[in-house]
């Protein structure tokens, strides 16, 4: 069993700072967030007790504030929801007018959600022609498993197969984890659908260890799924999450650009989970664009509204328009449509895909800089735009990673007033809003990197 490190719930005396950025006035946690976080323990079944323990008052652009007085630069996005900045006053203004409206829709027609959606298709790559609205990542991601079935039983009611990556993660519904591949958040199924299967991930470490390239390697994986019983000619899609977001890994572009060229030979459809890759948090509006192919199906969620709840499926439209009488009862929101609408035209004025670009090498020179420093304790870094991955190992020379000593190391930031993702597994996942200032950006990486001096240094 995974070692686990429980983060701090007593207050405790830290300097107090402010700058520009960031302020702390108080303990930290503050007085009253132990409290607040039993509370919710209390009654609702929640993993509010795991989590770092700032209690939210408040979010602006790039800070989070507590009602006590602190202020935190976020490196979260709230999980890359935010990629526009907390509460940008366009997407404010934009929902604070849709709230004298219409506050449900149900399906029925709206003149925003036309407008929405209309603008969603032209801000899109080209060939994903048409949209089916949700409420969240999940539910996008069983509408894409759905749809890719229809495609296969038009032409073999046999052709259910769809393939995915063990360690990819699509959400947490019954279908959404069957396509994942985090195979121990399954047990509680107690059915494994034989037309769910998964291959290896293609992990860099492990391809450093073998002589194949990427599209070796693939034509490898298509040849064990046959040696295990599989028929090729009755997988209808794989199911691609852009990049497994723990630690940012990408896969090899020749893997992808492989099974982009086996999918056309057989009209399989390639199904990118763009729900944390999405709206410009690689230096691409899309994540899977890196890969120099086209998708079928899009799977959007997170940052497709920069706000509340919205997700959708993009594709072709010979695919979306397979199941014609789908509703839902949320999807297409009138607030929904209002946020998505606004949270494009923030990109299109501020250039977020680009200034995402634009702040990569900022990045990589200071996490690359963090190697050279650490080089016990940082085994790699990965990501690209603002999505990074800095793996902290344990100090023995080896790729080990230690999850105890990098959630020490997210405790301490926090303390500093930066706050980070905590994925438990020995990663520091970094992914600020796109729009936060570059002064702003290279400050909480140097406390980060600081908080790793100190423990480094006390042993």
């Amino acid at each position: 069993m995974r070692e686990q490190y429980q983060f701090s719930l007593d207050s405790v005396q830290v300097p107090h700072l402010e700058t520009k950025h960031r302020r702390i006035v108080t303990a930290i946690p503050s007085p009253g967030t132990r409290e607040l976080m039993e509370r919710i323990a209390r009654v609702e079944s929640s993993n509010a007790m795991d989590q770092l323990p700032v209690v939210w008052d408040k979010a602006k652009g790039y800070q989070i504030f507590d009602p006590w007085g602190n202020c935190w630069i976020d490196f979260t996005s709230t999980i890359f929801v935010t990629n526009s900045g907390h509460a940008h006053p366009h997407m404010v203004e934009s929902l604070t007018k849709g709230l004298d409206k219409l506050l449900h829709s149900y399906s029925y027609p709206t003149e925003n959600r036309a407008c929405y959606v209309e603008k969603l298709i032209q801000f899109t790559p080209p060939n994903l022609q048409k949209a089916s609205l949700l409420s969240t990542g999940t539910e996008a991601s069983e509408r894409a498993i759905k749809l890719a079935r229809l495609y296969g039983m038009k032409s073999n009611p046999m052709r259910k197969v769809i393939v995915g990556w063990d360690d990819n993660f699509h959400g947490k519904t019954m279908g959404a984890q069957m396509a994942g591949g985090l195979h121990e958040q399954k047990a509680w199924i107690g059915y494994h659908d034989p037309n769910m299967v998964h291959l290896p991930f293609p992990y860099p470490w492990v391809i450093e260890k073998t002589d194949l390239s990427g599209a070796e390697l693939f034509q490898h994986h298509l040849k064990g799924l046959e040696g295990k019983g599989i028929r090729l000619e009755e997988i209808v899609a794989f199911i691609v999450e852009s990049f497994q977001g723990w630690g940012a890994i990408f896969y090899p572009a020749d893997y992808i650009q492989a099974m982009r060229r086996w999918a056309d030979e057989q009209d399989v459809l390639l199904m990118f989970d763009e729900i944390q890759a999405g709206f410009g948090r690689t230096g691409r509006l899309f994540a899977y664009e890196h890969y120099c192919v086209n998708a079928d199906v899009v799977i959007c969620g997170k940052g497709i509204s920069g706000s509340i709840p919205l997700s959708a499926v993009l594709g072709r439209a010979d695919v979306i328009d397979l199941d014609p009488a789908y509703t839902s009862t949320h999807g297409g929101h009138p607030l929904a449509c209002t946020a998505g609408l606004a949270n494009i035209e923030i990109f299109e004025r501020e250039n977020l895909v680009e200034e995402s670009k634009r702040k990569e090498p900022l990045m990589r020179a200071e996490l690359e800089r963090w190697k050279r420093r650490f080089p016990d304790r940082i085994g790699r870094i990965l990501g690209k735009g603002m999505i990074w991955g800095i793996f902290i190992t344990k100090p023995n020379g080896g790729d080990e990673l230690d999850p105890v000593f990098c959630d020490r190391i997210i405790e301490r930031a926090l303390q500093k007033g930066v706050f980070n993702i905590r994925t438990g597994l020995g990663t520091i996942k970094i992914g600020p809003p796109l729009n936060v200032p570059d002064d702003a950006l290279i400050e909480g990486l140097r406390v980060i990197e600081e908080s790793i001096s100190e423990l480094v240094t006390a042993g």
